[in-house]
């Protein structure tokens, strides 16, 4: 394989993941067909067998090892869906194998991988973000002589998570106009992307980064592979710090663009996602259709495919991602308000100054003797964003003399 160009070694891969990955479905989705007067379909990675497509570039790696290197054993560092890749993969070619995530790591992922792996797996939680433990991981594997599989900067697993191209034009007739594609490290990315290059020339590929995240998308603007100093690291499947070396080189070549979605975007679309469709996705899964809305112009009348990458949410994340989303499109709101030490001051503030449809979602007070006024952190969620700049002007003409909290997100979020 060393002579092959990437796109025959993708050709190899798809021969090496049959019995062991799921084609999965390209389907077209009505409400969004609808809403962006568009084809829309979506490429169903959640439905893959671990959730994510992570599986196929993680198993055709493994796949070519010598006997020697599996018997020493293999290593991984992950946030989550590359660990249960590889931890299936050690189960199933019964190989022994550490895995590294990061302590931040939502539950559900942690339980999937011990699921998938078995006793073939130990992992080993390490560091607040994916770089951590990557660094951690890469010194255990230099120790222990190990080899370290890699979750996006490595040929193989890129030709692996390439062969979701293949699928995407094997399950059409229909010329694709627009591809989008979520970015963390830039395995999918690079894969995918060589794949249309090869085969669909004509249409436009689209990259997806989290707007907290843009390592693909910094890098592309610099001429070079620009690690970032700090990242948001909410939509855990695609927030690295520095996108690999090779996906980079790629990219650079195939994107036709790159857009960048708000946190509280995403939210949105998960939560519509679940709502409207009964599809359960993870941050990083709903990166493609959070995207929708920045191209609704150039993508009407076109036909689009949006990969779905995974569904490996954790139900604990349930009240983040709606809060998060409530404060993305203006419905939810945050004030610190100098209250009337009275009896009678809360009565008028509900009566005076919220509407019929508005809601106090939060309330903390703590009353000082020998003062006029007390702070009070008070949460609304309104029906209408609109009403906010009302709320606003009758605090003002009321004398409920405010402070907005909603700038100063690290009072809500501790990631």
């Amino acid at each position: 394989m060393k002579n092959m160009n990437l796109f025959d070694k993708v050709l190899v891969a798809k021969e090496q993941l049959k019995g062991v990955v799921n084609p999965t479905p390209l389907m077209k989705n009505i409400n969004l067909s609808d809403e962006f007067k568009a084809n829309v379909f979506l490429k169903r990675e959640d439905l893959q067998i671990v959730r994510s497509y992570k599986i196929r570039g993680a198993y055709n790696k493994i796949s070519f090892l010598t006997p020697e290197d599996k018997n020493n054993g293999i290593i991984c560092a992950s946030a989550g869906n590359h660990a249960q890749g590889v931890a299936y993969s050690c189960n199933l070619l019964k190989i022994k194998g550490v895995i590294y995530m990061p302590l931040t790591t939502p539950k559900q992922k942690i339980k999937q991988v011990q699921s998938f792996g078995k006793e073939f797996v130990q992992i080993v939680l390490e560091g607040d973000t994916f770089d951590d433990a990557y660094a951690k991981a890469r010194t255990y594997a230099t120790l222990h002589k190990m080899t370290f599989i890699h979750p996006f900067d490595d040929e193989k697993v890129i030709a692996g998570q390439g062969t979701i191209g293949l699928e995407i034009l094997e399950a059409t007739t229909a010329s694709i106009d627009y591809l989008f594609l979520p970015i963390g490290g830039g395995g999918l990315a690079a894969g995918v992307s060589t794949v249309f290059k090869k085969l669909s020339p004509n249409t436009k590929i689209i990259g997806v980064e989290p707007l907290g995240a843009p390592s693909m998308k910094t890098s592309i603007e610099n001429g070079a592979n620009t690690p970032l100093d700090t990242i948001d690291k909410f939509v855990d499947g695609a927030a690295v710090k520095q996108v690999g070396n090779l996906n980079f080189d790629i990219c650079a070549k195939t994107l036709d663009d790159i857009i960048l979605v708000p946190e509280g975007k995403v939210c949105t679309a998960i939560l519509r996602l679940y709502n409207e469709e009964a599809i359960v996705v993870e941050p990083a899964g709903a990166l493609s259709i959070a995207a929708l809305d920045f191209y609704k112009d150039k993508i009407e009348g076109k036909n689009v495919v949006c990969v779905i990458s995974g569904s490996n949410n954790d139900i604990e994340r349930t009240e983040e991602i709606k809060e998060r989303s409530l404060l993305y499109e203006g419905l939810k709101h945050y004030f610190m308000i100098q209250f009337p030490q009275r009896p009678g001051a809360l009565k008028e503030f509900v009566n005076e100054i919220l509407g019929p449809d508005d809601d106090i979602t939060y309330f903390q007070f703590t009353k000082k003797n020998n003062r006029e006024t007390g702070p009070v952190v008070v949460g609304l969620e309104l029906k209408n964003a609109a009403d906010i700049e009302s709320i606003k002007s009758k605090m003002t003409h009321n004398n409920f003399p405010y402070r907005y909290l909603n700038e100063k997100e690290e009072m809500f979020f501790y990631n």
